[in-house]
């Protein structure tokens, strides 16, 4: 019965990471709207607007490869697994004990590897901006949060999410300088990773600025359902990531019974819904950087991987 209860809780998160993305975007651009004084569109347009492009059928450029036709797939395949690996609410569970840092960011590498190739793919100059940009993000982005993982793993002894998770959540971690570093360098690069305001602005379509959306132009109908909603997973994936380490005091083993796992996934929805406030606020406070200023950016998280890796060499009390 354990093996059965871990395998429905499993699905259960499989489902979630897949549904729970659109609501995500839908509250963040609602609470975006009421601090603009607009009256903004539902939390739940994102899933109309999926089905919507899920109903239409693709345009495609004549001389589009198969790696354009199959990009779309395999990102949202790369995503999803990825998404599944990270605990939203519960631990231990049968996917769990392959959560593992260093292939979620290979899964993140490789779908952002497809991405750049697919903009590339059918030749127009707004493709192959987008994809050097986004190459460019991902060289700086990519080693900060390496620094971040060997930081975390120095720590806990792991790097497997579910460890890190319970050393977190004991009295041994402590009050460390390198924890808050590193909070603060994974917040810059999962800022820079899903395109977000003060890198990027997912609301406009500027040439001179857009990176995500420069890669996509060409996609349509369910092509670009599949992107979007692999683009709304991936920062589902990151909020749940900064929870499970830095807030994992509401994750509960998949033992211990349904009320406590249901008890876990609401405060897990409240994550999500002061998570999306958060970045509605950051994102409404603060104007977007020009494109050359991006990499100064992306060094400040570098830097404090660094120091925070640095720093647990130099005092072990800290």
């Amino acid at each position: 019965m354990v093996l059965i209860d871990e395998l429905i809780l499993q699905g259960v998160q499989m489902t979630g990471v897949l549904l729970l993305p659109p609501l995500l975007l839908g509250v963040t651009r609602k609470i975006k709207a009421r601090l603009l004084r607009r009256r903004g569109a539902s939390v739940f347009q994102p899933y109309r607007d999926l089905l919507r492009l899920l109903h239409k059928r693709p345009v495609m450029a004549e001389n589009a490869s198969w790696l354009f036709r199959a990009a779309p797939y395999l990102i949202f395949a790369f995503t999803w697994s990825a998404a599944v690996l990270v605990p939203t609410f519960a631990t231990g569970l049968v996917l769990g004990r392959s959560a593992d840092l260093v292939a979620i960011i290979a899964l993140l590498a490789a779908a952002r590897f497809v991405l750049a190739l697919a903009g590339m793919d059918v030749g127009t100059s707004f493709g192959g901006i987008g994809s050097s940009r986004e190459m460019m993000i991902a060289a700086l982005a990519e080693p900060a949060m390496m620094m971040v993982v060997f930081t975390l793993a120095l720590i806990a002894g792991s790097t497997q999410l579910f460890a890190i998770a319970a050393y977190m959540a004991s009295s041994a971690v402590g009050l460390r300088v390198s924890l808050g570093l590193s909070f603060l360098a994974l917040m810059i690069v999962a800022l820079a990773e899903n395109g977000r305001i003060p890198v990027d602005n997912p609301a406009t379509h500027l040439e001179l600025t857009m990176v995500h959306e420069a890669m996509v132009l060409e996609y349509s109908g369910r092509y670009l359902a599949l992107i979007e909603l692999a683009s709304a997973m991936k920062l589902l994936l990151y909020v749940s990531l900064i929870g499970c380490i830095f807030l994992p005091w509401t994750l509960v083993p998949a033992a211990g019974g349904w009320g406590a796992c249901i008890l876990s996934f609401l405060f897990y929805i409240g994550k999500l819904t002061a998570a999306g406030a958060v970045l509605a606020l950051f994102e409404t406070s603060i104007a977007k950087m020009r494109v050359f200023r991006v990499p100064d950016f992306l060094n400040v998280a570098l830097m404090m991987g660094l120091l925070a890796t640095l720093l647990l060499f130099v005092s072990k009390g800290f």
